[in-house]
């Protein structure tokens, strides 16, 4: 009984006895449940539970997550069903340990699939309760301070987690705390040598600036008094070591930079309190520009308020001050604790909660969109960022995004559908691109169009976890149901070849060959086709075999039969929209463009990809049905095309202008350009432009042609490319 002494001392200033009585009951039950299991430390293993009660009954926590902690474990490491502790303790209870349960009986793979599905159950249960994680950081916590009984590499892999997942939700939750200790034990173990030297350096560094630090301490304090602000406290303020690490490794700064800069923290009584020390500061040294920021009028995306500037100080040095009131530092440290900590109904700290579950919400959102455990958890390690930006959507509404965040990000921010729907931005009422990253302050107005769609390079610039996992989405769905449409059509053509048309086929012959192939639906089937897994030729095949199997059954007339119409069909050939999307690709060797004879040419898992009929890297096809398709344009098609063109020009001031000056009169883009010196009098340039048609290149070309400086002009030649 000696290690539940402690906590029963914690939980008797806060809680009645009737209810640590009930608690210890817990205690009992999981002492008996863990028997003789020890830690790899060599204590017996109901410590570890124990000193988890502990570090939550300090934040006051309530008697049911107290009693969760204390049996976090007993289902996962002992024969004690989820159904006993539902028996005994109630749903409550049991729900909560089930939050923090690993999936221990499901096997994985391997061990990132397993964290991630581990991390992903956890997310779920957070959702419903956010009392789960409070658990799961506490139990965190104590692992890492007692990890110096585990192997070398299982103590980096939990370091290295803690840094990358649970640090940052500590900080998410605005548990700065909890935070900080994370990250300081996590740096110790991941690095030990640079944390070590690291800790005499600092230690080293405050004792040579303490003479400055208390010339600084002075001057704030006397011109604190002389403003006649009551009750304001004033402390130094240390950066801890892995916050110290981080940006000398992030922003390649050396140790002295860092040290160079003094903190301090004044804590008031109240909001006004705040702006009236920032205007006595201001008077007493000179604010830096661009380094002052009030989170107390837009506060951070955990909640966490407060005023922040930087200052130029005695000889120069650097202050950053930090004022807040007594709320707001208790919100600073504890974050969503503080609602138990404090048991206050004060706003400040029901907005942390508010905010905690905006989040989660977004999480879950993420999750949905996400293609599995791994997606999902490196979606939400992206969506982890320690630094916000703030802008203003047109009606003046504050939106919080990470540091680096795009229009883009912005519009999922706003709905999904916006996000989908973008086609530009204007920033502070100028059209930017969507690539733009967003500075604090902008106004934001996303431009929508009903037809646009999301754009597969926007992967490249996105930041948010939401966006990525929304586009990702989204693109997945479209090419699943263009590979539908496209597989359907392959299908069907193939089917010509039998003379036999595809809507005249029954659902029982498509669906034995779905069943045969070990696929879910026949629309899985076409999907199969559309992205070149399957050739459409042989589910042709399957479809006159099976006919024919049928009729032989049925003993009807011979003309379903393969042999009486295989001879007798030529295949006809796809015909291209060129709207079809991402199942259909345009071969950048010889660029075709509408008026060019095409074939193309199946690929697996990308669909078709189009070429020139006599295009080198497809000839060698023509006779290969699993791979090879005729097609043709459709009459009428719109829409713009890349070609590639060949120019030789007289090298003289002004000759490269000319020739872009007429493919713009061509109405036509250059989309890339390059230009290198052949000899002394003459170069040679290498121009990609978009058209509409071979009519439309004509027209540029004859505009082209006609300028004095050029030699000659040409459409590249297609090369040679290896080619699945």
């Amino acid at each position: 009984m000696g290690e539940f002494e402690t906590l029963r001392d914690e939980l008797n200033q806060y809680i009645s006895h009737t209810q640590v009585a009930d608690i210890e009951k817990a205690y009992l039950f999981a002492k008996e449940a863990h028997g003789s299991q020890s830690r790899y430390t060599g204590e017996p293993y109901i410590t570890h539970p124990v000193a988890v009660a502990q570090i939550l009954a300090q934040m006051r926590m309530d008697p049911p997550t107290i009693m969760a902690a204390i049996l976090h474990d007993v289902v996962e490491d002992t024969p004690v069903t989820q159904a006993e502790l539902i028996e005994k303790f109630g749903n409550e209870v049991a729900e909560l340990v089930d939050g923090v349960t690993k999936l221990t009986q499901i096997h994985f793979e391997n061990y990132a699939q397993a964290q991630a599905e581990n991390f992903r159950k956890m997310v779920m249960a957070m959702a419903s309760d956010i009392r789960v994680i409070l658990v799961k950081l506490a139990d965190r916590l104590h692992n890492m301070r007692t990890l110096y009984g585990l192997p070398p590499d299982k103590r980096r892999r939990i370091s290295q987690e803690t840094l990358e997942i649970f640090a940052p939700i500590a900080n998410r939750l605005g548990m700065h705390t909890f935070r900080v200790e994370l990250e300081d034990l996590g740096f110790a173990s991941l690095y030990p040598m640079r944390y070590r030297v690291l800790k005499e350096a600092v230690a080293k560094a405050l004792g040579n600036r303490r003479e400055i630090m208390d010339m600084i301490n002075k001057q704030i304090q006397e011109s604190i008094k002389k403003g006649h602000i009551p009750s304001a406290t004033l402390s130094g303020r240390e950066k801890h070591l892995y916050s110290i690490y981080k940006k000398m490794h992030e922003r390649h700064l050396s140790f002295s930079e860092i040290m160079d800069v003094y903190g301090f923290r004044i804590i008031v009584d109240k909001v006004d309190t705040c702006y009236r020390v920032l205007g006595v500061l201001h008077n007493l040294y000179k604010p830096i520009a661009q380094r002052f920021k009030d989170y107390i009028a837009i506060p951070k995306a955990n909640g966490y308020q407060s005023l922040h500037t930087t200052l130029f100080g005695p000889y120069g040095v650097p202050i950053e001050v930090q004022i807040r009131t007594e709320e707001m530092h208790k919100m600073a440290e504890n974050g969503i604790a503080a609602h138990w900590l404090y048991k206050t109904e004060k706003k400040v700290f029901h907005d942390a909660q508010s905010r905690a579950r905006e989040w989660l919400k977004g999480i879950l959102e993420m999750d949905k969109s996400s293609r599995n455990s791994l997606e999902f958890i490196e979606n939400v390690k992206i969506d982890l960022f320690p630094d916000e930006v703030y802008v203003f959507t047109p009606k003046g509404q504050i939106i919080e995004l990470p540091a680096g965040a795009t229009p883009v990000d912005f519009a999922y921010a706003i709905h999904s559908d916006i996000g989908n729907t973008c086609v530009a931005v204007r920033l502070d009422k100028r059209l930017s691109p969507l690539s733009t990253p967003l500075v604090s302050g902008q106004q934001v107005e996303v431009i929508t169009a009903p037809g646009a769609r999301p754009n597969a390079a926007w992967l490249n610039f996105v930041v948010t976890g939401k966006a990525r996992s929304k586009i990702k989405h989204y693109l997945k769905k479209q090419q699943r149901e263009e590979s539908i449409e496209l597989g359907r059509r392959l299908v069907e053509k193939a089917l010509q070849l039998y003379g036999i048309p595809l809507d005249q086929v029954s659902e029982p012959a498509l669906q034995t060959i779905v069943i045969a192939s070990k696929l879910e639906s026949i629309a899985h089937l076409f999907e199969e086709v559309g992205i070149g897994n399957r050739p459409a030729l042989l589910v042709a095949k399957q479809v006159v075999k099976f006919i024919g199997e049928t009729v032989r059954k049925e003993g009807t007339a011979e003309k379903g039969s393969r042999e009486a119409v295989e001879d007798k069909a030529v295949i006809q050939p796809l015909i291209i929209k060129g709207t079809e999307g991402l199942v259909i690709n345009f071969a950048r060797c010889c660029r075709p463009i509408p008026g060019d004879q095409i074939a193309g040419l199946i690929k697996v898992g990308l669909g078709i990809e189009v070429h020139m009929m006599h295009c080198p890297n497809i000839e060698k096809y023509h006779h290969v049905p699993e791979k090879y398709v005729p097609l043709i344009w459709q009459e009428g098609i719109e829409g713009d095309f890349s070609v590639d063109l060949k120019v030789d020009l007289v090298n003289r001031r002004g000759s490269l202008a000319s020739l872009t000056l007429a493919i713009s009169e061509g109405e036509s883009n250059i989309e890339h350009i390059r230009a290198e010196e052949s000899d002394r009098h003459h170069f040679h340039v290498d121009v990609t432009i978009s058209v509409r048609n071979r009519s439309h290149l004509a027209r540029i070309l004859r505009k082209i042609r006609k300028r004095k400086d050029v030699i000659r002009v040409l459409r590249h030649k297609p090369h040679v490319e290896t080619v699945m």
